[in-house]
């Protein structure tokens, strides 16, 4: 509920208390009470430190450089006039209030002299009476403000530890409203779209113990500045007072058409006006049936990002007056209709630019650590405070209870914890406050715990974090498997009470990404050299700790392969899209998805995630993610990405439509130099799948290579594209030779005398010990061998003592996994385990190249679609300064520097360890094979 001085009303004033105050620090304060403060700094000109500055608020002390790291209390203090002819409280019919947007996290408030109250919670705003302390002309105000060291018990989002920079202080707007003595307090708007009405239910205030049902309280609405309803009605003894008015040819608010109505509750007494309040809402209704969502009636597929509104220096506010409009207005640019705003209470002004420029909200408190009393009581009441403060915000659709069992459950493992998965007082607890969630506010959804297990939801969402193409057949069987059996994401289904059943509640993936790295210079030039927060004492682990980055990027080989850390930030960026573009197109081909919010909208900090960079600029993907997530998009499938240059491929289309109307149009590809059209007709609100109308026939291509296809959806209201990849691979060129001339080690081989299998007379005799790649080995004109002593190379999955020493003797070899995809331990080599499945260190990763050895299977300078099936389970770790790397892998700030394809000397031998996935695919996967066939080749030659 908005109560923000009256807005235009003549019967309030508002007057900002924002910019120049003192502060000072006071470590010796006791945090347990205020009072006992011995200085007295609280008293009207009380002599403060010497080393008391000047801040600018709203402030958080860690914009500071001298005070960041300090938890403790903390003073303001500034000085105000009232203008004794027209502001002073001469009348007892004025009163006056001091209001604070968010102080984080206890604040006490005295005015001159007198203290006014204490407030704890640092995201939601409160006021005081100020009426018997304030006086005309000058005035003092104090604020000291408490924040522990120790924040496990209180709401407080991803401040500290192990995450981002804390905030602590002022960091809202301070405000000294007047107001009569009989006023309205608040209004509560809630739309019905049945009947287009409105009930208005309004918060009365009197004075002098004034008995409420003297006053009326007349309610209009008005759109574009001209009434459309009215109503007078009494106030009841209890202070309320409700009407219901129909609004003739109401507009709906929708994203696209954010239409917004002013409400004005003005009170009277015998026929005066008294004071008036006023306020917005938006004739907007959410709903879902069938695992279906619903925006006034109509299917909504939800398109949105994650946005944890950080910003550089200023922390939780904008550095930008006009920002959050950019934001709004740019997030619609890149095609999202919702922002997640997580876990912390969106600001207020972010809420009313929302609902002017039209973009879905969903919201959800701060998070404590630990799930004590204290904690779940600041909780509920955070959550109850966010509904009262937001309830009239059209754009706000759902709110969250929880994340991830943050401060609920037990997910950084402490001891003193249990799951909510298996805790079934925790699970009776969850359900019980989504029933009251949905009693303080049921025309909106109510997600219970986001993204994991879930009691009582109207959301069955899921945080997964899977990279593509790396994971991208395990990220489809896993939606597969989720989107089959709902359930699975529920700690219980006894504790469902009115919520909805896990078939019937919406399915949305509301946390994936992919990371790509921003320009390390342009945020240092920002900053003036390295941001505080690269050394954070928390950022203990290399992937997150951007301090010595600059040492890991020149002790990698990425100095080899990348101009600095712009040019590695593009390809990193490429890398993100590549990825994201993928995951979002697995959720839209499946119309029980009701929709997505990628992690995230802009990097935070060392998190290098957002679709923008932490300055809020273009990242290099932008325009191509825009069309990928537009609400009319195509998606471009070929059977394979990696092809022989004599195949056929088939490629399939589809078209997503988010829009309630049926489309038709043309589907064109264009692929090696002609086009290939389809006339066809697309549903409303979903995917229409065209499996096998496209044949690729290779056989066209001028040369093997990396060949672009495009795919365009034309209709007469626009046209829609796509481009993909794929990488012509000819048969010869992979056969005892190599494309290009270019080998391992350098070595040049002629293909001149090849035979149609490809087989050359410099083919190579091959020792393995895996039959199903010796079966086909002979098929590109290898002669296998039953012992190494007869072989030219070894290409093996495990090193024997025996082997190991002929390969110290000279016999050059090539170690690869298993037929599962996995590397056999060995003493000779350290490799670290990749998960098969779902990992954020491989959202966070990169695998990077500037080979001769891949040059003309993929020229990106990182690996992409070419390696399909190929990614490997395991890297090398152990890489030493005489390593050959011709595959580089690194995570987040360039830690866990490892290849999956590397050369080393063992002895009078060579040892190629590459641990891509080539012998399961040897012969089928074209990239993998001529991968392999170029290291046995290079190994003959070389020998």
């Amino acid at each position: 509920m908005s109560n923000d001085g009256g807005r235009d009303s003549s019967t309030r004033t508002a007057h900002s208390l924002a910019g120049h105050w003192e502060f000072c620090v006071d470590p010796d304060g006791d945090p347990d009470d205020a009072d006992a403060d011995t200085e007295r700094w609280h008293r009207p000109d009380a002599s403060w430190p010497a080393d008391a500055t000047m801040v600018t608020v709203p402030h958080a002390w860690q914009e500071e450089d001298d005070v960041r790291e300090y938890a403790g209390v903390a003073w303001y203090r500034r000085s105000f006039s009232l203008d004794e002819d027209e502001d002073a409280p001469r009348e007892s019919a004025t009163r006056y209030f001091l209001r604070f947007g968010a102080v984080d996290y206890e604040a006490t408030v005295w005015l001159n002299g007198e203290r006014l109250g204490a407030h704890r919670d640092g995201y939601l705003p409160f006021e005081f009476d100020a009426t018997d302390a304030v006086v005309a002309g000058k005035n003092e105000l104090v604020v000291r403000v408490f924040d522990p060291e120790d924040i496990s018990e209180i709401p407080h989002g991803k401040q500290g530890e192990p995450w981002y920079t804390r905030v602590s202080g002022i960091w809202q707007d301070v405000t000294l409203e007047s107001r009569p003595s009989a006023h309205v307090e608040s209004i509560r708007a809630t739309p019905d779209l049945a009947d287009d009405s409105v009930a208005v239910e309004t918060a009365v205030a009197t004075a002098d113990e004034r008995d409420p049902t003297d006053f009326t309280c007349v309610v209009a609405v008005e759109r574009d500045g001209v009434a459309v309803a009215e109503a007078s009605v009494d106030v009841d003894p209890d202070g309320t007072a409700s009407a219901t008015l129909r609004i003739d040819d109401a507009v709906y608010w929708t994203p696209d058409s954010p239409m917004l109505y002013d409400v004005r509750a003005t009170l009277e007494r015998d026929g005066e006006a008294v004071d008036e309040l006023r306020d917005s809402f938006g004739m907007r209704e959410i709903d879902f049936e069938d695992g279906r969502l619903y925006l006034n009636g109509y299917p909504l597929y939800v398109r949105g990002a994650l946005d944890q509104a950080y910003y550089p220096e200023t922390l939780y506010r904008p550095f930008d007056d006009d920002l959050f409009e950019r934001e709004i207005r740019t997030a619609k640019e890149l095609g999202f209709n919702l922002l997640r705003k997580h876990i912390k209470p969106a600001h207020p002004d972010f809420l009313d630019a929302a609902d002017r420029l039209g973009i879905l909200v969903w919201e959800e408190p701060a998070n404590p650590s630990v799930c004590t009393e204290r904690s779940k009581e600041e909780v509920r009441t955070q959550i109850r405070g966010l509904i009262e403060r937001d309830f009239n915000h059209p754009c706000v659709v759902v709110w969250s209870l929880y994340n991830e069992e943050w401060g609920l459950g037990n997910p950084q493992g402490l001891a003193e914890e249990t799951s909510l998965w298996e805790d079934e007082e925790k699970q009776a607890y969850l359900a019980d406050l989504y029933e009251e969630a949905k009693a303080w506010d049921p025309t909106r959804l109510v997600c219970d715990n986001s993204g994991w297990a879930h009691v009582a939801t109207d959301l069955n969402d899921y945080h997964r974090y899977f990279v593509s193409p790396d994971r991208a057949d395990a990220w489809s069987d896993d939606l597969d498997r989720i989107l089959d059996r709902p359930a699975d994401n529920y700690g219980t289904v006894d504790e469902l009470g009115d919520a909805p059943a896990p078939a019937d509640a919406p399915l949305l993936v509301s946390e994936f990404g992919t990371w790509g790295l921003y320009d390390v210079s342009a945020l240092r030039e920002r900053y003036g050299g390295d941001p505080p927060w690269f050394s954070h004492d928390f950022l203990d682990e290399p992937l997150k700790r951007p301090e010595g980055v600059d040492t890991r990027f020149e002790a990698t080989n990425l100095p080899a392969t990348f101009d600095g850390f712009e040019d590695l930030a593009e390809t990193w960026q490429a890398r993100e899209f590549e990825s994201v573009k993928d995951v979002i197109a697995e959720m839209r081909s499946r119309e029980s998805v009701a929709g997505y919010v990628i992690t995230e909208f802009s990097d935070i900090e060392w998190e290098f995630n957002g679709v923008l960079d932490y300055l809020r600029e273009e990242k290099s993907f932008h325009d191509d993610f825009a069309a990928a997530n537009a609400p009319v998009a195509v998606r471009l499938e070929p059977a394979r990405r990696a092809v022989w240059a004599d195949d056929r491929v088939a490629v399939d289309a589809t078209v997503f439509n988010d829009t309630g109307t049926p489309l038709a149009g043309t589907l064109r590809l264009s692929a090696l130099g002609t086009d290939a059209t389809e006339t066809v007709e697309v549903d409303a609100f979903g995917p229409t799948a065209f499996e096998g109308r496209f044949e690729l026939d290779l056989r066209s291509a001028d040369a093997a290579g990396v060949e672009a296809l495009e795919l365009a959806f034309e209709t007469p209201e626009g046209t829609v594209r796509t481009t993909e990849l794929i990488t012509v691979v000819e048969r010869e060129g992979a056969a005892a030779g190599t494309a290009d001339g270019a080998a391992a080690g350098d070595a040049t081989n002629s293909t001149d005398d090849a035979e149609a299998t490809g087989a050359s007379a410099s083919a190579a005799t091959v020792y393995t010990d895996l039959p199903s790649l010796g079966d086909r080995l002979p098929e590109f004109g290898y002669a296998v061998v039953d012992v190494p002593a007869d072989a030219d190379v070894a290409v093996v999955s495990s090193l024997s003592d025996g082997l190991e020493a002929r390969v110290e003797a000279g016999l050059p070899a090539v170690l690869v996994p298993g037929d599962d995809g996995h590397m056999e331990s060995a003493d000779a080599v350290e490799y670290r385990s990749l998960p098969e499945t779902e990992s954020w260190n491989l959202v966070a990763s990169l695998f990077s190249h500037d080979s001769d050895l891949l040059a003309d299977l993929d020229a990106t300078g990182r690996l992409g679609w070419a390696f399909e099936d190929l990614y490997p389970y395991e890297v090398v770790a152990d890489l030493g300064a005489d390593d050959a790397v011709e595959v580089g892998y690194v995570e987040g700030w360039l830690a866990n520097w490892s290849s999956p394809l590397v050369r080393r000397d063992a002895g009078e031998g060579t040892l190629w360890i590459c641990t891509f996935r080539v012998p399961e695919g040897y012969g089928a996967q074209p990239v993998g094979t001529c991968v392999l066939n170029r290291l046995i080749d290079g190994c003959k030659e070389e020998a």
